[in-house]
């Protein structure tokens, strides 16, 4: 398998693993809002892909988008996307794209990434814990949504 930041050539791959993971978090599907959406992504370069692929396969992908530390004066990358084709899970890709997007945290001489995740996606959640991640209990979360 093969982890690589993606491009306009990954377009097509990404676009139905994009699909795949806004229907499983209860969206309808729709392809070419999917490929508009990714496209967009890529031509203005304000997020960053990492894609899993297998054999010619895309089986995974996981989106960062930049942010800062104003105390530490430093990047920060907000793990916003992960998710692994329903084929290849139980494979570690999921970790493998975990580890891919640390790598290119460091690389970027980021203070670190941020996630969040379902309160009721166990399974994201014992994937993150068992690489390491750590749930924040100090902070609270909120969001004015439109």
């Amino acid at each position: 398998m093969e982890i690589y930041k993606a491009t306009l050539h990954d377009l097509d791959g990404i676009s139905k693993l994009f699909d795949q993971y806004r229907v499983f978090y209860n969206q309808p599907s729709n392809i070419h809002a999917a490929k508009d959406f990714i496209q967009e992504r890529l031509k203005k370069e304000d997020s960053v892909i990492l894609v899993a692929v297998e054999n010619e396969n895309y089986v995974g992908f996981t989106q960062l988008y930049p942010s800062f530390s104003s105390v530490s004066m430093k990047r920060l990358w907000i793990l916003n996307d992960l998710f692994v084709d329903g084929g290849s899970r139980k494979l570690g890709v999921g970790g493998k794209l975990l580890g891919a997007a640390k790598q290119f945290a460091m690389d970027t001489q980021a203070k670190g990434l941020l996630l969040q995740t379902a309160v009721d996606n166990f399974t994201a959640q014992r994937l993150y814990e068992a690489d390491g991640w750590e749930k924040d209990t100090n902070s609270f979360y909120y969001e004015f949504t439109f």
